[in-house]
This record gives structure tokens, sequence and C-alpha cells, in this order.
């Protein structure tokens, strides 16, 4: 069994930042992917950011040059530093983690049940 925990939403001024993390347990050995997506109100789920064993990484143009996603495999968490946050990035950001093929997910993936960024002044 797999759990996520996602931790460090909140509210934040435009232009302000936060830190997302997210914790996971079980049995996560085999499981080199990890991506943070968010779903606004009345929007589909949409991917954020997702990094690979070995660092590879990917973003959504939206959030290129503001956010960083990282891991620290020893303490098994995610962590998504979002910088210059904008209205439009209001959003519940949610964590997966999973097997990753460089392009796609594959196999069983696992979802936090989110936490919620809200960017307003």
């Amino acid at each position: 069994q797999v759990q996520l925990a996602e931790s460090g939403g909140g509210l934040v001024q435009p232009g302000g930042s936060l830190r997302l993390s997210c914790a996971a347990s079980g049995n996560i050995f085999s499981m080199n992917g990890m991506g943070w997506y968010r779903q606004a109100p009345g929007k589909e789920r949409e991917l954020v950011a997702v990094i690979i064993h070995g660092g590879r990484t990917n973003y959504a143009d939206s959030v290129k040059g503001r956010f960083t996603i990282s891991r620290d495999n020893a303490k098994n968490t995610g962590y998504l530093e979002m910088n210059s946050l904008k209205p439009e990035d209001t959003a519940v950001y949610y964590c997966r983690l999973g097997m990753h093929n460089d392009n796609n997910w594959y196999g069983v993936t696992y979802w936090g049940k989110g936490t919620l960024v809200t960017v307003s002044s």
C-alpha cells in the first residue's frame, strides 16, 4: 500500500513563493517517477512538473522558469518550489508517484489527496 501526503499549500500574494512537499510511504522502491499536477476550479487536472530517477525533469510551459521540482530519495519526499506566483496558479496541487518512461506513466500510479494553493492579494 502506497500513501502520499501533500503539504505546504496556503494563501500567498501574487509574486510570492511557496514550497509544496509530498511525503511517500509504503512499497515505493520501484517507482522512478514523481509528478505534480494541479486542478483549478472548473478545469481539468493538468501536469505541472515531473521528475524521474536520474534527475530528468519536465515542466508545463506555464511554470517554466518559476517552479522547480525535486526529490529527496533518502526521505521519500518530493518537493515543488513555486516562485513568482500568479493568480492563475491558484489550484489544488496533487502529487503523483509511479513508473515513468520519460514520456508517459505506465502501470499503477498513486495520487495524494491534494493541497490548496491560493494566489490572491
